[in-house]
């Protein structure tokens, strides 16, 4: 596990005062600001939050040092990190996607399948990118109770019920 995870994404400039268009990827997605300051992903740069109001796909916000439409729009694309020990503890049955991708994939049989590329939400709900052992195409497979009946993160492996066809 690591000891920062992906909480949000700024989406480019706001206005021309120096805010950003933020994206939250938080369950309740005005916690992102809870969670600061947040880090950019080497960690070498930091702000803190201050949500400014909603607008459509997120958040107006101004970040700690970033007065002007041109240093805002710098950021654009930039992921924003919290440390794990400030965010909320899960519940058994729910996971930080971080903590998800690099997991060994096992079908039922006990035999390895893959890799946990990804983690995705198109809308519709998560679905898990897996690297499949051999194969150039990775598979989507969504990310349901059903799908994944059993996830260890202490043996780092997941295992996945694949639906008939899915492999071939």
């Amino acid at each position: 596990m690591t000891d920062r995870v992906c909480v949000g994404a700024v989406a480019g400039a706001f206005g021309v005062r120096g805010e950003v268009r933020l994206k939250s990827f938080c369950a309740e997605p005005e916690g992102i600001a809870k969670y600061g300051p947040l880090s950019d992903e080497e960690g070498k740069t930091s702000w803190t939050i201050k949500i400014t109001r909603p607008v459509k796909g997120g958040f107006a916000a101004r970040l700690s040092g970033v007065a002007s439409k041109e240093a805002a729009e710098t950021l654009r694309g930039t992921r924003l990190y919290a440390p794990r020990e400030s965010l909320p503890n899960l519940p058994d049955d729910e996971f930080y996607h971080a903590d998800l991708i690099g997991l060994s994939a096992f079908d039922t049989g006990g035999e390895k399948i893959g890799r946990i590329k990804a983690v995705l939400n198109h809308g519709a709900g998560d679905l898990l990118e897996i690297a499949v052992k051999g194969s150039k195409q990775p598979i989507l497979l969504p990310f349901t109770q059903q799908n994944v009946p059993t996830i260890n993160l202490a043996s780092s492996k997941i295992i996945v019920d694949l639906p008939d066809g899915l492999l071939d």
